[in-house]
């Protein structure tokens, strides 16, 4: 039963003040034109995908579903010092002087709103927050519940609704400030992490597990061959897998490649870029609650036996509210010590049900 491992969630309502709705008024670019051109080819009204209902939607399903062991604190906002370890500083420097306006900042309709730097600063800090967490014994787990995300957010560019690479921050946050010399990371969601790759690319102490969507899924990056250069060379390991992959094969590849490639590397620290689009009624790999949970619980074996526990995850996607939701509530239940169960093929729970349901009007048993 959950209860009997601690887990600090982190959180805090300055996230929900990023909001780019497209009726604001932006900032006159180039990249405010193409956007625009863009959105009025639409068929349909868009609205921006990564909005404050996600995390809204989280915290009252896990109001309203409370979990033993589970506690809520918030962190401080990052530091420039902080955020200039993984982004350059010109970058930080223009991305700092938007506060308070509204703009589009890349093509991919990737956007800031006049709370948005604010926003994007304390999901930073409440991930580096998580991590100072668990390295200080304050917790067994901790998990980051943030926005705007990270993963796509490159050293010199924001990309894919992230601004500031969260994990990547609070990774190089460890290593500079908490003595963790190796840092594994593992993102789960459907996208790849292109921003996270590109920053540890050549660093031997970073490893970097990615499963995602194969291109051209976006954002098209993320193909097996890219494995790291000099340095870290073989330090990135990517794993595209088809949209409908499933649970059987995220734990096949999660026991059978990631298990192994831990050992090898032995980390101080395993972070997670925990994004929840996999799921099946979400964007891309047909995952279920149930491969959720087992996935979490490998990667808490591997920081049980490689790093006293040392665990932290860093929300990124995930954009049908209830899945999201539940598949939050699902990870936290195993953080804090709960049953995983057996996964099975896709459709054999439901067959195994739906024979249960209707096989007594065939029998004249009671």
């Amino acid at each position: 039963m959950p209860g009997h491992r601690s887990v600090n969630v982190f959180y805090d309502d300055v996230m929900l003040g990023h909001n780019p709705e497209v009726d604001l008024p932006f900032i006159q670019s180039r990249v405010a034109k193409r956007v625009k051109h863009i959105l009025q080819g639409l068929d349909f009204t868009w609205s921006y995908p990564e909005h404050p209902g996600r995390l809204t939607a989280v915290m009252e399903y896990l109001e309203d579903h409370p979990i033993a062991g589970v506690r809520f604190k918030a962190g401080k906002s990052a530091t420039y010092e902080q955020l200039a370890r993984v982004h350059t500083t010109s970058y930080l420097d223009h991305i700092f002087s938007l506060d308070g306006t509204s703009a589009w900042l890349d093509s991919d309709t990737t956007a800031v709103s006049p709370q948005s730097i604010k926003a994007a600063t304390a999901a930073a800090g409440n991930a580096i927050a998580a991590v100072e967490s668990v390295v200080n014994g304050e917790c067994e787990s901790a998990f980051a519940l943030v926005r705007p995300p990270g993963h796509h957010a490159e050293p010199v560019r924001a990309r894919g609704f992230c601004l500031l690479n969260n994990v990547a921050v609070a990774a190089a946050h460890a290593q500079v400030k908490l003595g963790c010399e190796r840092v594994l990371i593992v993102d789960w969601d459907a996208h790849h992490g292109n921003g996270t790759q590109d920053i540890f690319w050549a660093d031997p102490d970073v490893l970097f597990f990615d499963t995602h969507c194969a291109a051209p899924f976006y954002p098209g990056s993320g193909d097996m061959e890219e494995i790291g250069a000099g340095f870290g060379e073989g330090y990135t390991i990517n794993v595209p897998l088809p949209e409908g992959a499933g649970d059987i094969a995220f734990e096949k590849v999660y026991r059978e490649l990631l298990i192994p490639a831990a050992e090898y590397f032995k980390p101080d620290l395993v972070l997670v870029s925990a994004g929840f689009d996999p799921h099946r009624n979400d964007m891309a790999l047909n995952l279920t609650y149930d491969g959720f949970k087992v996935i979490t619980r490998i990667v808490q074996d591997i920081a049980d036996q490689h790093c006293d526990g040392r665990l932290a995850l860093v929300l990124e996607g995930g954009y049908n509210l209830t899945s999201l939701a539940r598949g939050v509530h699902a990870v936290l239940e195993v953080l804090a010590g709960g049953e995983i169960p057996e996964l099975l093929e896709t459709g054999v729970n439901e067959a195994n049900e739906a024979t249960e349901f209707h096989l007594s009007a065939f029998s004249d048993d009671d």
